[in-house]
């Protein structure tokens, strides 16, 4: 008797994983998908971040920390290419940004 248990045990056992699995497994193909394009300033992540793809267009009243000369192409968070005019940043996971664009998150590179 005790045979039949297992076996039943492992099968519940083996479906419930698969069942946790699939919204896993649709989480991380939506990640995927996400991270395969340049950032749109319009998306939700963005604009909470006030993130604008040319630093000169900033509403300076919303955003008191920005200064005139702050651009993700000198930002620590963005992964600098010479004369690149879109840079992967950190911040959105490394999708690219525009070089002269800004962000609430701007920590000048040393």
């Amino acid at each position: 008797m005790s045979e039949q248990k297992f076996p039943r045990r492992a099968l519940l056992k083996g479906a419930l994983l698969g069942v946790a699995a699939v919204p896993v497994t649709a989480l991380l193909g939506r990640t995927a998908n996400a991270a395969a394009g340049k950032v749109d300033p319009s998306e939700p992540q963005a604009k909470s971040l006030g993130y604008v793809e040319d630093a000169t267009k900033v509403d300076a009243k919303a955003n008191p920390n920005y200064k005139p000369g702050q651009v993700c192409s000198n930002c620590l968070q963005a992964q600098v290419k010479p004369g690149a005019t879109e840079v992967p940043c950190n911040i959105f996971a490394g999708r690219p940004v525009a070089a002269n664009g800004w962000c609430k998150v701007y920590v000048k590179r040393p």
